[in-house]
């Protein structure tokens, strides 16, 4: 799959201004604010009086080279052609991967990889609003030492502002969000080229020996700094998310010819000043201001931030969106915010959810120094996961030579490794709270799916099949009524619950009775051509599998219109729609252990009807109770 299957009018065919400066305000958001405290954690494991120019360099130099390796040959220029009908994400590229594997035991071990790294992924959502708003704020500590006090508040009023108007959407603020980054990007890069014109040694950075010679010198310790260095690459992981949005060529060319040089800029002009006067290790990137314009700048960090946080913010609320659709999640619901952008959601429980975590993580850590600690172990993880899928994926779909993939990407997870390595060795510094998180909605998401597939296994073993339903029902003296009666079916060749029970209490059958099956074929979008197909199995019955693609949200009646309008009896004001509701009780020998039954039950529980998900009008739905034992 390339770039041209970029969908919605190919987006990134061609490059427009206005995209360009869009792209800046989504994708860039969280990377772009890197520099406000990668250099200054990298920085803090040596004292300013024992700091020298050969250690600044080294850092410099893997701070660069983590740019080049990781965001641009990894994600630019490889794993972003590795694109789902133009969609990205960990997700995405999940499904991509299971679809073109025949092996039911490599679909599920690239379904666990996958999980993984969104689980990963909502542990990096948590911590990014923390973490980049405090450190935005902290700027007025550079103005006042005695404003430390306020920092805290402040950046919990933000936080708390920044989720409150996530129910109103982001698509009147999202026109203003590419032109403040826009200002962001030239600034920070004007201030760092002030710096490098000074001291125009540090650009001896740019060669790898300086980070290799960084490496020897100090051994452990810098494979400790690893770990921060990582901090620089932070939402590298939104290039390849945000494919849909904008399309691969507008993301490329705004990295390598305006965010990347940008972002260099500013870190080697943070090296340069730090060379010169080590004291400013403190707080680097504030200390390239004169003090006249630190409160503007803390000001626009601010901006920049939310800005930052509202694009993993959105981005968590589509990977919800994903996994329900995938089946890794019950059913939540989903508000749609712009009537024309489905990409444009808000899901109330994420929200709750994220807003609670961040802050508490800004309560307990305190300081963005404190929350870096827990960072980068999340993003690193994602990076391992993403990197596994993309193997297999240029190995399988784009026919590589299994030598050629192996050297490439594991060339690239050696990379990542190491990171991810290095940042292991922060768990009991705070690194624990992104895993714990990741790995509680891992557990929650294997348990989901595996609830499921015991619900399924157990119904089928109690169901009818549909042919011999349908075999036995010229010759039964069942009584049709007028009217056309739509029974839900998680498998099309069974007959469902809903109807046999109808049967059993009410005695009678609808003159037109439609069975519908929803599946999602692994594509982020489907058409409406290819929205439906129908099978007439006998007289006034009929079967119909609706295909909707794990970007979009499912619309029952909306899809039966369609069918409508092709000739079939579906006239919206006469159908009834039968629905089976499941009890589930437990099995004289469960198949699910207590503590994940529990869960699942909780889950099974809270999940939104299948009425209110699939777009039913409620005045037309018959709920039919059915007891399961797992």
């Amino acid at each position: 799959m390339s770039e041209s299957a970029t969908p919605h009018g190919s987006p990134g065919e061609k490059l427009r201004l206005a995209g360009l400066i869009g792209v800046l305000g989504v994708v860039y958001g969280d990377i772009g604010t890197s520099p406000l405290y990668a250099v200054q954690a990298s920085l803090s494991y040596f004292p300013g009086n024992k700091l020298q120019e050969s250690d600044v360099l080294g850092l410099l130099s893997l701070i660069f080279w983590a740019l080049i390796i990781t965001v641009t040959i990894k994600y630019v220029l490889l794993i972003m052609r590795a694109d789902n009908e133009g969609e990205g994400g960990t997700l995405s590229l999940m499904a991509l991967a299971q679809r073109v594997t025949q092996s039911d035991r490599t679909k599920w071990i690239i379904g666990i990889i996958g999980i993984c790294g969104a689980g990963l992924f909502f542990g990096d959502a948590t911590i990014t609003p923390a973490i980049s708003v405090l450190s935005a704020v902290e700027g007025m500590e550079v103005v006042s030492p005695g404003l430390k006090e306020f920092v805290l508040p402040i950046a919990i009023a933000v936080i708390l502002v920044l989720f409150f108007v996530q129910r109103f959407g982001t698509a009147r603020v999202g026109g203003a969000f590419g032109p403040i980054m826009v200002i962001w990007f030239v600034v920070i890069g004007a201030l760092g080229l002030h710096q490098i014109f000074i001291h125009p040694n540090v650009l001896r950075a740019l060669v790898p020996v300086y980070g290799a010679a960084f490496i020897m010198r100090h051994d452990l310790l810098a494979f400790i700094a690893l770990g921060s260095v990582v901090l620089a690459v932070t939402g590298a992981e939104a290039l390849y998310a945000d494919m849909g949005h904008f399309g691969a060529k507008p993301i490329r060319v705004s990295w390598l010819f305006f965010v990347l040089p940008c972002l260099l800029l500013n870190y080697f002009g943070q090296g340069a000043l730090v060379i010169r006067d080590p004291h400013a290790a403190s707080n680097p990137f504030f200390f390239l201001l004169p003090h006249a314009l630190v409160v503007p700048m803390v000001i626009l960090a601010t901006i920049a931030t939310v800005i930052a946080s509202q694009a993993v913010i959105s981005g968590a609320y589509s990977v919800a969106r994903q996994s329900t659709q995938l089946g890794l999640l019950p059913r939540m619901p989903i508000r749609y915010t712009n009537e024309t952008e489905q990409g444009q959601i808000y899901v109330p429980p994420v929200n709750s959810f994220l807003f609670v975590v961040v802050v508490l993580l800004v309560l307990g850590f305190g300081s963005s120094s404190a929350l870096a600690s827990a960072y980068g172990i999340a993003v690193t993880g994602t990076f391992l996961s993403t990197n596994a899928l993309a193997a297999f994926v240029y190995c399988r779909h784009f026919n590589w030579p299994l030598r050629r993939t192996v050297l490439v990407f594991g060339a690239i997870g050696l990379v990542d490794f190491a990171f991810f390595s290095s940042n292991v060795l922060k768990v009991f510094d705070g690194g624990w709270v992104p895993l714990a998180i990741g790995f509680s909605l891992i557990t929650v998401m294997t348990t989901w799916r595996r609830g499921r597939a015991l619900l399924h296994q157990r119904w089928q073993q109690d169901s009818l099949p549909l042919a011999s339903f349908l075999g036995r029902l010229p010759q039964s003296r069942i009584v049709r009524v007028p009217g056309v009666a739509v029974f839900m079916t998680g498998n099309p060749e069974y007959t469902p619950s809903s109807l046999l029970h109808n049967l059993k209490h009410n005695k009678v059958l609808h003159e037109t009775v439609v069975f519908v099956t929803v599946r999602n074929p692994g594509v982020p979008f489907v058409g409406d051509a290819r929205r439906a197909k129908v099978e007439e199995l006998s007289e006034g019955v009929y079967r119909v599998l609706l295909s909707f693609g794990f970007m979009e949200s499912p619309n029952i009646p909306r899809a039966l219109d369609l069918l409508r309008e092709q000739g079939l009896p579906f006239n919206p004001m006469q159908i009834s729609y039968f629905l089976g509701r499941e009890t589930i009780v437990a099995a004289t020998v469960p198949k699910l252990g207590f503590i994940r039954r529990a869960i699942f039950l909780f889950m099974l529980r809270n999940a939104i009807s299948a009425t209110e998900f699939f777009k039913i009008p409620s005045d037309r739905v018959v709920e039919l109770g059915v007891r399961i034992a797992i």
